[in-house]
């Protein structure tokens, strides 16, 4: 399956998903410094807005904004060239969906940063939704195209979720010593983010059926939710200390992820890699 011709579309992956990373780890990072002082934890618009008050904020912002475009990139290359093989089927025309919806969404933050770098950053993220969200609801149907949108994202974080619980996550990296022994954070990086998405669903769902926009919202609306529960900021701390491993998560996968159709069919993936180290030590048992 592989195909050299497309392996240009490697670095593409691998700024896409460093750009990827450096968001959720300024989000996650930003939020736990706020909350250790007494504060909130904060969005993704708060958090990049908190990093452009500071000193080396601009460099980030730009490392950030190009990556995220990048990432965009990767997903629409990824969807048409259906580089990692989910065919054409129904799985295949709901995996591919994802991928361009996940890249547009991420293109957006791109656009977020950009903004903040020029100094035109505007409104916070939560009402920007609202206003976006206000403006779907008014169209015709338009109720029903936010409900859909809410029911997709709940599927989406669910995903997340359950690839993270199933460890589906390791067919798709390779197995090395490295990949090996972070497991565990990788698993509560992807469940972290499936609680975060299948919120911010939950949200739009929610909008849709009251016909408010001031229902829907993002990461930002997410900890506030979160936070109002009992021991919220408990949650909170560690919803973002799980963000930190689905940072690592996109670290890991800019640097061994494996895209089915340019990869060398020898690469041995990490859940075949565990397989093998899995049935080594039931021979030694057995021996």
């Amino acid at each position: 399956m592989a195909n050299s011709d497309l392996s240009w579309s490697v670095p593409v992956m691998r700024a896409g998903y460093i750009g990827r990373g450096l968001t959720y780890l300024a989000v996650a990072g930003v939020s736990l410094w706020t909350i250790f002082h007494g504060g909130e934890a904060q969005g993704t618009g708060e958090s990049l807005a908190e990093l452009d008050d500071s000193g080396a904020g601009t460099v980030v912002l730009v490392l950030i904004a190009l990556g995220l475009f990048a990432y965009l990139l990767w997903r629409l290359v990824d969807a048409w060239w259906d580089l990692e093989a989910y065919g054409s089927g129904g799985k295949g025309f709901i995996a591919r969906t994802g991928m361009i919806v996940t890249g547009l969404i991420h293109g957006a933050l791109g656009v977020a940063a950009v903004s903040l770098i020029f100094g035109s950053g505007g409104e916070g993220g939560g009402s920007k939704i609202a206003f976006y969200t206000g403006q779907a609801l008014a169209m015709p149907y338009g109720r029903y195209l936010v409900g859909a949108i809410g029911l997709i994202t709940i599927a989406a974080g669910i995903f997340y979720a359950y690839k993270g619980f199933a460890e589906k996550y390791r067919e798709h990296l390779r197995g090395n010593s490295v990949t090996l022994h972070m497991n565990w954070a990788l698993k509560a990086g992807l469940i972290a983010q499936g609680v975060i998405v299948g919120l911010i669903g939950l949200f739009f769902t929610r909008a849709a059926l009251f016909g408010d926009p001031e229902q829907a919202g993002g990461m930002d609306q997410v900890f506030e939710f979160l936070g109002a529960q009992v021991y919220g900021q408990i949650i909170v701390a560690a919803v973002c200390v799980g963000l930190l491993g689905f940072a690592l998560f996109c670290f890991v996968n800019a640097g061994y992820r494996i895209i089915p159709r340019v990869a060398d069919d020898g690469i041995e993936t990490l859940g075949a890699k565990l397989k093998s180290l899995k049935d080594e030590g039931q021979r030694r048992v057995t021996a």
